[in-house]
């Protein structure tokens, strides 16, 4: 982490509150799931209602990801962090003074317009903050807030909802992004490209005539139009189908199918998900520099790599029925996934201009979720309806082994590419 710890102290204040937001990003994400009986209890909805308190943040977080990356590359990257840490926190405080279904429903949507102002722009302001080489173990940092917060919200929600209700539960965790806003408020906006080889920059393409609206829509065609970024984020999107039906499904494989206890199938998983989570993204950021360091395509062919070694490991977790194989198993494929988060955000940023980062992240954001984590836990489930759990969560490594040629293909495709973009 040499290179990261040497970066200049505005550099370094950034990353830690951009961290810290990430932090409250996913403790906020995952603070509903242990108020559910009490939210079900006091408004007197049932599971369905409840369980579309998800897709009601996801729908709004996609949608207005472009908007915000449109945003972020054309004028101050603070502000619209800032504006929408205050939204999603105001929101979290909203959803504990909901009296009725309809408020709650409304309040957990708006924190998805929060949340994606943060995703969509965060990564491409640090990347103008830090080498290129050091990104890797930047987006590593940044995202070992991701375990860490979930777990934070599944202890604090349960805890804080137990003691003192689960009104205060959302009191209390909404209430930190308010400070935390100001602080990005305050944060400096490095100038875009400054921390890049002029040489390996791809071009950016002409503006478009028209405002800016049209000039928005232009980059996100621009950018689909483009072979390398259309695989890596194809490639993301089936790697995080994988990894969103890993995440959904495997407690209730281990309990139905494994006959785990409930309590230790969720706690159980949920430890290894903290520590392959925590460990797994700080080993990939540091190895995918390595990488990067042998080959312009570094982190393309180590995020291929580790998500194809996955795939089989995933095969023997979910198909060997003794725990002193697939508990191991599950293990070493947590942590083989997790290497990819931060090499393969590092990808994103560096295969489009400076000046269209923001954008990049957005349209991967919108994308990932739309082909990925939101569609896999429901076909999972619809396919073990008319079957067996056991055998409709081996569209996991499926889905991993195909992530993982695509990110191959791309790695091609993009070492074909001058750094003009042609």
């Amino acid at each position: 982490m040499a290179a990261v710890a040497s970066a200049s102290r505005p550099a370094l204040v950034a990353l830690g509150v951009l961290t810290t937001i990430n932090l409250l990003n996913y403790l906020d994400r995952y603070l509903v799931p242990p108020l559910v009986p009490d939210l079900e209890q006091a408004m007197g909805i049932s599971h369905g209602q409840a369980g579309w308190l998800w897709p009601a943040f996801m729908v709004v977080y996609m949608v207005t990801a472009p908007v915000f990356g449109a945003w972020g590359d054309r004028g101050s990257r603070t502000r619209p962090i800032a504006i929408g840490v205050a939204i999603w926190s105001l929101a979290t405080v909203l959803s504990g003074l909901a009296r009725n279904y309809p408020q709650l429903f409304a309040s957990r949507a708006l924190v998805g317009i929060g949340e994606a102002a943060y995703a969509a722009i965060a990564p491409a302001m640090l990347a103008d903050h830090f080498a290129i080489g050091a990104r890797g173990r930047v987006y590593a940092v940044l995202n070992m807030a991701i375990p860490v917060g979930a777990a934070l919200g599944y202890v604090l929600g349960g805890l804080i909802g137990h003691h003192y209700g689960w009104r205060a539960a959302f009191f209390l965790c909404g209430a930190p992004g308010m400070l935390l806003a100001a602080l990005v408020w305050a944060l400096p906006d490095p100038p875009r490209g400054q921390r890049d080889d002029p040489a390996s920059i791809p071009a950016r393409p002409a503006a478009a005539a028209g405002g800016a609206v049209a000039a928005a829509l232009q980059v996100y065609a621009d950018l689909l139009r483009r072979r390398p970024y259309r695989l890596l984020v194809l490639g993301y999107a089936a790697y995080t189908f994988g990894l969103g039906g890993l995440g959904f499904w495997m407690p209730t494989f281990l309990e139905q199918v494994r006959g785990i206890p409930p309590d230790a199938a969720t706690t159980g998983f949920g430890a290894i998900v903290i520590v392959t989570g925590f460990s797994g993204t700080l080993v990939g950021g540091w190895l995918g520099d390595f990488w990067l360091r042998r080959s312009r395509q570094g982190y393309l062919w180590f995020s291929a790599v580790t998500t194809l070694l996955a795939a089989p490991v995933a095969v023997i977790a979910l198909r060997s029925p003794a725990p002193g194989i697939y508990y191991p198993a599950i293990v070493i494929a947590e942590l083989l996934l997790f290497m990819s988060t931060g090499p393969i955000n590092a990808a994103i940023t560096n295969i489009v201009s400076p000046l269209e980062r923001a954008s990049a992240m957005a349209l991967s954001i919108f994308t990932i979720h739309l082909l990925g984590d939101v569609p896999s836990p429901p076909l999972i489930g619809h396919l073990a309806g008319s079957g067996s759990l056991g055998e409709a969560v081996l569209m996991v490594p499926v889905a991993l082994a195909i992530g993982g040629v695509i990110w191959l293909l791309c790695a091609r495709a993009a070492a074909r590419v001058t750094p003009a973009g042609a």
